[in-house]
């Protein structure tokens, strides 16, 4: 299960039931944050997310409007008595100000947080049932976009099958990667027959913050869904540019590019309302949850 929900999608001042960039991207085992602008907590208790579940922050770049909201989730967390680990992925200087912020007000965690400096491009986080990948955008800071991936799914177990054949329980592991099974009188029973084809998995894309750069499209060949900041409309192309930032006409063409499944649009002006009705709602992606 791999779901994506759009706490925010506006670009640096907030607007009336629009707010700036945040997003959680839940997979099994993982709730995962993705930027952290003002209002995300409130956004999180009106769409029934729970600040304690998450373990991983993804901050792309250090504009206000995309961590700006992070001290004050930090301090919650502290408040509600969190114990379990956080793990933050941003740009070098972040620790460094989540350390100012802490020293002045005199404040402390009780759970231990650990940074991961982002440097390079690559695998940053990586487990049995997801990887996450970042690489950079173009933008007029230092900026990351995300890759989430899904690791193949595992075939399921058609018990049924897996008793007429009397398969043991012991070869269940070998069923689920694929295996074809021998029985006692030397028969060969495709894998095909004894189970059942998994869900395919799923990937989204977070291209955070940037002007048209072709070579994002190369490092998310073949997403699901993409998410592409879309600041402009393409009549403000050169604003766009001269801001770093992307038009609609861009983003798609990326997308496009790397024949991406589906498209999500953000970072919209508060003044765009030919874009987009200010009344909005959040929304969820990839897998909805009811």
């Amino acid at each position: 299960m791999l779901s994506v929900t759009i706490l925010g999608n506006n670009s640096a001042l907030p607007a009336h039931n629009r707010h700036p960039t945040a997003q959680v991207l839940q997979a099994e085992g993982h709730t995962m944050l993705i930027d952290c602008g003002e209002g995300t907590q409130m956004q999180m208790s009106a769409y029934k997310i729970k600040r304690n579940k998450i373990d991983h922050i993804f901050i792309s770049h250090l504009h206000g409007d995309h961590y700006f909201g992070l001290i004050g989730l930090l301090s919650s967390l502290a408040l509600n008595n969190r114990t379990s680990t956080l793990h933050i992925y941003a740009p070098g200087e972040l620790q460094s100000v989540i350390r100012l912020q802490m020293k002045v007000s005199r404040g402390d965690f009780p759970y231990q947080l650990c940074f991961y400096n982002l440097d390079e491009g690559g695998i940053i986080f990586e487990d049995k049932k997801l990887s996450v990948e970042c690489f950079k955008v173009n933008h007029r800071i230092e900026c990351w976009g995300f890759l989430f991936r899904e690791k193949k799914n595992l075939r399921k177990i058609n018990i049924e099958k897996v008793n007429e054949y009397n398969v043991p329980i012991s070869f269940f592991e070998n069923l689920h990667r694929g295996d074809d099974f021998i029985n006692a009188e030397n028969e060969l029973i495709k894998n095909e027959i004894l189970t059942i084809a998994a869900e395919p998995s799923k990937s989204y894309a977070y291209c955070a913050d940037t002007a048209f750069y072709e070579p994002i499209a190369e490092k998310i060949k073949g997403v699901d869904l993409v998410y592409h900041e879309s600041t402009y409309l393409d009549a403000d192309s050169k604003k766009a540019a001269a801001r770093f930032h992307s038009t609609t006409k861009q983003a798609a063409l990326i997308a496009k590019k790397a024949g991406a499944k589906k498209l999500l649009l953000g970072h919209f002006l508060h003044n765009t309302k030919r874009l987009i009705n200010s009344k909005t709602k959040p929304a969820r992606f990839l897998k909805t949850q009811k």
